[in-house]
């Protein structure tokens, strides 16, 4: 039997998604639970607004050019986190998720680290993020990696955007 506290960090590379890889479930997660803080609560993945519902329809597609990291309990995935491609020499952390029956066990740090270490292995000079300014616990870690605020590049309102050096 697997140990379900080791949690294994692996890159997806891109195969068509399957029920195991957890990461379409993942992704609808990550987007209903932001569209509630948002005051915009939806019932399911049919009323996420259509960018959202063709992340998780087909990640595959959506995040070809990217690097999608993805957090294992045994087979399961529990967390996951898209590193964009190289723009201008930067990239972009996007979709940082943990399972919330995995949280509090460094999960999200372990992502973002392994975010970092890919993004230096690709020669990029900086590392972005995005976070909803109410979503303290987030902010909270990325400023433990290093991570500081920085002028936004987005213009929806409630953003907040920090980067870092790679």
């Amino acid at each position: 039997m697997t140990d379900q506290r080791k949690v294994a960090i692996v890159r997806w590379l891109g195969q068509a998604p399957s029920a195991q890889d957890g990461l379409a479930d993942l992704l609808a997660a990550y987007h209903l639970q932001t569209q509630a803080e948002k005051g915009e609560a939806v019932a399911g993945v049919a009323g996420l607004p259509k960018r959202y519902r063709v992340e998780v329809a087909d990640p595959q597609a959506v995040f070809v050019d990217d690097v999608v990291l993805l957090a294992l309990s045994g087979d399961t995935a529990v967390g996951c986190l898209v590193v964009t491609a190289s723009v201008d020499g930067r990239s972009e952390i996007k979709r940082l998720w943990t399972d919330p029956a995995f949280r509090g066990r460094g999960i999200a740090s372990s992502l973002v680290s392994a975010a970092l270490v890919h993004a230096a292995e690709s020669g990029v000079s900086a590392v972005r993020l995005s976070v909803w300014k109410w979503r303290a616990g987030a902010i909270a870690l990325y400023e433990r990696l290093g991570f500081t605020s920085t002028e936004s590049w987005d213009e929806r309102d409630q953003l907040f955007c920090m980067e870092r050096a790679v």
